[in-house]
């Protein structure tokens, strides 16, 4: 028996009370669960898979009998990357579906946008698809973070860049979004510490797909690294064009780009090297000959028809297993209180992400390590990790 059939066995062994009638998203047979999505945007092959690997977690948790006895619907919204539609959708989500909980909500502007109507209701924002440091900034008790930060993360791989590679000179290529901001951020405090030195900053919209002229800039700016803040196939589009331009440069990558997708587009187009990315989470590639991770992938294979799960799925398996964790603990009582004080006790090893998930009441960052990696012949291998 897996862990998920495990913990939905012993959690189903629980009759609900009626103590739950009042809370929103809860009735005595179902727990209502939301979720904003990238369905049909640049970060769709981020979203796409992890609302498919999330359902697929939630249905298993059903067919044993739910938490406590409740089965979980997971109400998905598409927002295409439109922080507008992404606000309409957590307005539907709460005050139309009245859900009891957000959970992996994609994007760093559009999750903010949403906090505007998650904050007045205490409703729990759980393992968000971004790692900016605002999921968890300022604190409040409804916040949760799945993993360290972008700025974490883009600051511990630009030090590999520097100490390992020789790395001295940076250029920027971001969205120009809160997202992007905290690519820069990190990048900026290296500088000022006279780490390293900064070349062009080049701003691009979410719909750009012609990067010759921004590289032209990082070229004529002598930079031998450019960090990045872009949607997945711009980010491959970009690289790419470098390579075909003959440019003699690294890229340098948050968890925005550190995704299957990423490192077999590069392959496809010629591109074997030169690519860095820091995350919360490994590679699950190079793990498939573990146990737990074998199994996993031979599941999801069969539930789906898919070849292999992607870097979304990855994420959406491990925010859904989250989920299903603080349910159990919270008990039948569940309320908004029950259920952060059950994220706030939850202690365990994601095999599938390749982290340690540990929450407290004074820590709202479920997997704390940074894992820098590099792209080797169309794959992504670990190369530093910092606890």
């Amino acid at each position: 028996m897996n862990k998920v059939k495990a913990l939905a066995a012993v959690a189903a062994m629980t009759v609900p009370g009626a103590a739950f009638a009042q809370t929103a998203g809860v009735t005595d047979d179902e727990i209502k669960i939301g979720g904003a999505h990238d369905l049909s945007g640049i970060f769709a092959p981020f979203s796409v898979p992890a609302v498919t690997a999330a359902n697929l977690v939630f249905e298993e948790v059903n067919a044993n009998g739910g938490i406590h006895g409740r089965k979980i619907t997971y109400i998905v919204e598409d927002h295409g990357y439109q922080v507008p539609k992404a606000a309409q959708a957590a307005n539907k989500l709460i005050n139309r579906d009245e859900v009891f909980a957000m959970l992996l909500n994609l994007g760093t502007p559009h999750n903010l946008a949403m906090f505007q109507l998650m904050e007045p209701k205490g409703i729990p924002n759980v393992s968000p698809i971004t790692a900016a440091r605002q999921m968890i900034e300022p604190p409040a008790p409804w916040k949760f973070a799945g993993t360290s930060s972008y700025y974490d993360a883009i600051k511990a791989t630009a030090e590999y860049m520097v100490a390992e590679e020789g790395a001295a000179k940076f250029c920027l290529m971001i969205l120009p979004t809160d997202f992007g901001k905290e690519i820069e951020a990190a990048v900026h405090e290296m500088a000022e510490a006279g780490t390293i030195e900064m070349g062009a900053e080049i701003a691009h919209k979410p719909d750009e797909s012609d990067f010759t002229g921004a590289l032209g800039k990082v070229k004529e700016s002598g930079c031998d690294t450019v960090g990045m803040a872009l949607g997945v196939s711009q980010q491959i589009n970009a690289i790419t064009t470098a390579n075909k331009l003959g440019m003699d440069v690294r890229f340098m990558l948050s968890g925005a780009g550190f995704h299957t997708v990423v490192a077999k587009g590069l392959a496809a187009q010629g591109v074997m090297g030169g690519v860095y990315a820091g995350a919360g989470w490994q590679d699950l590639e190079a793990r498939a000959g573990q146990p737990e991770v074998q199994e996993w992938i031979a599941s999801y294979k069969e539930a789906t028809g898919e070849d292999f799960p992607s870097t979304g799925a990855l994420l959406g398996y491990g925010g859904a297993t989250t989920m299903v964790k603080a349910l159990e603990a919270a008990g039948p009582d569940l309320t908004h209180e029950s259920f952060i004080a059950a994220m706030e006790s939850l202690d365990y090893e994601d095999p599938i992400g390749g982290n340690r998930v540990d929450y407290s009441a004074d820590d709202h960052v479920g997997a704390d390590e940074v894992f820098v990696s590099r792209i080797e012949n169309g794959s992504w291998v670990l190369v530093q990790t910092l606890e």
